[in-house]
């Protein structure tokens, strides 16, 4: 069956946390300026509205965007249909939970029945179609009062990304792939990554989770029962927002429910079968682009880089021309006010190189 001929999913709600500051991708993403809200693949369009595209044919325009304060007005910019009431707005960032919690709490009031779908905001999904079955199946299990994640299916022994260790089958309507979840598994090393590749049974923990609205305020309250009660405070009563947000625990969505619930038994997986990137650093992003005439691939405008002998990733964005020779595997992005050059073998360290500006006083760069 087509996705055209399926449709909306009833009482489906999509909900986008958009934060972070994806400071591996230094000097392009920055706190004031996040690798959501940038066209980072070449396609046009920003991270951010190709996941709301993503999204539109599963959920009829029910939309919830959950971003910070410093970003809210370029959020608007980008997506200038956006609803008056589909956008939340935190006033400091507190990791996943809340965000994801709150929007829950508010969605249970408008709709109680509310299904409702977490997808960040700033993943790159190649097959929309297989997306949107897996969705669908995340869906059908959800009715049955579960946690649902949609896994990905590991292509490397990554050790950057956390895992999931598939459980027994389950028998669900609508969900032919559903699994239950036997456990959460931290980032591992190299060793044993490579031994969950090999066995099969885990999938990379993309961070993506459909759960009923009612379903997942009561695991708060059984796990995070304070964090639980302020949450549907602010729901009840926004104008508390301001005061009850700085003391809300600053957590995760894994640690504070997904893993207690899968060790009792509570949590089901979707193994997604489509080629998905975090776009984490700059070597994940290299993957993601073409190749130009000269062996190079540019993200931005080619006629500003001149390239001879050279394998990597350039990013010409001050106006400046951009040359290299007779460097491989290279890294160089040009802003108006910072250059950063390295290589593919280190883009996993930028992250200490924003640390460092921060240390030195330097947080105007980051």
């Amino acid at each position: 069956m087509s996705e055209i001929s399926e449709g909306p999913i009833d009482g489906f709600w999509a909900v986008i946390p958009a934060g972070g500051s994806g400071t591996r991708l230094w000097p392009l993403s920055r706190s004031g300026s996040p690798k959501f809200l940038h066209d980072l693949t070449g396609s046009g369009w920003s991270l951010l509205q190709g996941t709301v595209d993503r999204l539109a044919p599963l959920s009829e325009q029910r939309l919830l965007i959950v971003t910070g304060l410093r970003h809210a007005e370029e959020v608007r910019e980008q997506l200038p249909d956006l609803g008056i009431d589909s956008l939340l707005v935190e006033p400091s960032p507190r990791e996943s939970m809340p965000a994801i919690g709150l929007a829950a709490a508010i969605l249970a009031q408008r709709d109680p029945d509310a299904i409702i779908g977490s997808f960040a905001a700033d993943h790159v999904i190649r097959d929309d179609e297989s997306f949107r079955r897996s969705v669908r199946e995340a869906v059908a299990v959800a009715q049955t009062g579960m946690l649902v994640t949609i896994g990905i299916e590991p292509t490397s022994p990554a050790t950057g990304f956390g895992y999931i260790k598939l459980g027994s089958e389950l028998d669900v309507q609508g969900a032919p792939r559903a699994h239950g979840v036997e456990s959460f598994v931290e980032k591992p090393d190299a060793t044993t990554a490579q031994s969950y590749l090999d066995s099969g049974d885990y999938r990379w923990n993309a961070g993506m989770f459909v759960f009923k609205a009612t379903a997942l305020l009561e695991m708060l309250d059984q796990y995070q029962p304070g964090l639980a009660a302020d949450l549907r405070a602010i729901a009840g009563n926004p104008l508390r927002l301001t005061e009850l947000w700085p003391r809300l625990t600053e957590i995760a969505i894994d640690k504070a429910i997904a893993e207690p619930a899968a060790a009792d038994g509570r949590v089901a997986v979707i193994p997604g079968e489509f080629d998905w990137d975090d776009v984490g650093d700059f070597d994940s992003l290299a993957s993601l682009l073409s190749e130009s005439a000269d062996g190079v691939k540019v993200l931005g405008k080619p006629e500003y880089v001149v390239a001879q002998e050279t394998t990597g990733v350039i990013a010409p964005r001050s106006g400046r021309v951009v040359v290299t020779l007779g460097v491989e595997d290279i890294i160089v992005v040009d802003t108006s006010d910072a250059v950063l050059v390295t290589t593919r073998a280190r883009a996993q360290d930028v992250k200490r190189v924003v640390q460092r500006l921060k240390a030195d006083g330097r947080a105007d760069l980051t």
